[in-house]
């Protein structure tokens, strides 16, 4: 159990995770492989190794090429935070990112990869340190600009929800995945690894953000590779198109199968190799 009353389940590596003060949080990390650094970020109420679990991703292959650091967001999985939504705005969590990018290899460049809310963490990171990135992976990214208004709403709403009635309620009334690309994955929607004293705040942080305007993703010069699937209004595939217009070098591809999906880890090792 860990300090603020949510269950603790070990890494999927066995490896033991560190916590890291940042910004006023303890993050927690891990390590594995060795090499050229890479950082991947999580998508929103989950925690380092919760997707890779869930059967949604497999970034092991990595490992044989890099030194690859899992962490836990600001309020996710072991991490702390605090009980302001601004904390878990996406601008901010990028500025944890960074911070924690400085403590663990500080002043090396990194490849990031990072999912839904993780890739949008990785967007503003770039912005804010452009001199950090080597290479971009955005996997999934979450609905942006004209179609966020409407997720927003519901994350406003799921607030709510949890605030009334508690994490493993919302946790039983939330679908699953709808993407194609999963079919046939068992347990494809992962726990919510958000306490229930910050699960309302993490959402709400989620509500009042959005992606960077297309202004600033157009000084984000670093290749980038965006993954999309199909079938997911949280994750559109237009939100991955969106990106690769706007990104000055980017290429998307697209999974709508399951082998489709089960060939992002090797396309993403290459990428970064």
């Amino acid at each position: 159990m860990d300090q603020r009353g949510t269950p603790s389940r070990p890494a999927a590596s066995g490896a033991g995770f560190v916590h890291t003060p940042v910004r006023g949080a303890r993050l927690a990390w891990t390590e594995a492989g060795c090499g050229p650094p890479v950082i991947w970020a999580h998508g929103l109420t989950s925690r380092a190794y919760a997707q890779e679990e869930a059967g949604l991703f497999d970034w092991t292959p990595l490992e044989s090429g890099h030194r690859l650091i899992r962490y836990d967001a600001r309020g996710h999985g072991l991490s702390s935070g605090g009980a302001d939504p601004a904390e878990y705005t996406w601008p901010q969590l990028a500025e944890d990112l960074l911070g924690l990018l400085d403590a663990v290899v500080p002043g090396e460049p990194v490849a990031g990869v990072g999912a839904s809310m993780g890739a949008a963490t990785l967007l503003y990171a770039a912005l804010a340190d452009p001199d950090r990135f080597g290479r971009l992976v955005l996997v999934t990214p979450p609905t942006m600009w004209a179609t966020r208004a409407e997720q927003s709403a519901g994350r406003l709403a799921a607030a709510d929800f949890a605030e009334r009635s508690g994490r493993a309620a919302l946790e039983a009334i939330a679908g699953g995945m709808p993407s194609s690309a999963l079919a046939g994955v068992a347990g494809a929607a992962p726990p919510i690894e958000v306490s229930d004293a910050l699960l309302p705040s993490v959402l709400r942080g989620a509500a009042h953000s959005d992606a960077p305007a297309a202004t600033d993703l157009a000084r984000i010069g670093v290749p980038t590779l965006v993954l999309s699937w199909t079938g997911d209004p949280g994750h559109p595939v237009g939100s991955g198109e969106a990106l690769v217009r706007c990104l000055p070098d980017a290429v998307l591809y697209v999974a709508g199968t399951p082998r489709e999906l089960a060939g992002w880890p090797d396309l993403v090792r290459r990428f970064l190799a």
